[in-house]
């Protein structure tokens, strides 16, 4: 369900800059948290690797990554080919794009993550630039909210893992698990389709 309040996408954007811009939150996310976040996605892409959903030489993007630290963990799990995606570059891990339209061609990656996506104005657009990027067998994960309030910047609000499973409409469910991360609980699994049917 998207949240009332957001008279245009540019005043969406504005909203989402001034907490990514933010220098207190900046300082906090590449100290304070900075560790803390590796260690804690390091695990989960420890995980990942073991149920074999990622391997080393996977073509790796987080989308939303704002320092990067979804990336460094990616790498230290052995995937080097790993790169972020945020409203504001933080090179090298992380180049700019927005995530309704990425700045990538058709196909690009065998492995997409995001925790971001409460964040998204436009779920459908989400979603389907999530495909669109994935190689036909790529896998998605998405950790997201569904028993508990996001923070003030979401956009948007899960209550059932449902309405998520009804926009990847290229793609299979893997698994749903629960999670403790970073006020997220629940981790969803998606893999793209090798085949799609064609309509004749």
């Amino acid at each position: 369900m998207i949240r009332p309040g957001y008279t245009s996408y540019d005043s969406y954007i504005k909203r989402q800059l001034n907490k990514t811009l933010n220098p207190h939150l900046r300082e906090v996310w590449k100290t304070r948290d900075w560790d803390r976040k590796i260690r804690v996605f390091t695990a989960f892409f420890h995980h990942l690797k073991e149920e074999k959903l990622i391997r080393n030489d996977s073509k790796a993007l987080c989308i939303g990554a704002r320092m990067g630290q979804e990336v460094e963990a990616l790498r230290r799990v052995g995937v080097s080919d790993s790169i972020g995606m945020d409203l504001v570059p933080s090179p090298p891990l992380v180049v700019e794009g927005d995530f309704h339209k990425q700045p990538f061609k058709d196909g690009t990656f065998d492995f997409e993550f995001s925790n971001v996506f409460d964040h998204a104005l436009y779920p459908e657009k989400f979603v389907g630039e999530i495909e669109r990027t994935l190689k036909p067998g790529g896998v998605s994960v998405l950790h997201v909210s569904v028993r508990r309030g996001t923070d003030k910047y979401s956009a948007n609000d899960l209550y059932s893992v449902e309405p998520l499973k009804k926009l990847f409409k290229r793609s299979e469910l893997v698994r749903i698990r629960t999670i403790d991360g970073f006020g997220l609980d629940t981790e969803v699994v998606f893999r793209k389709k090798k085949k799609e049917l064609t309509r004749s």
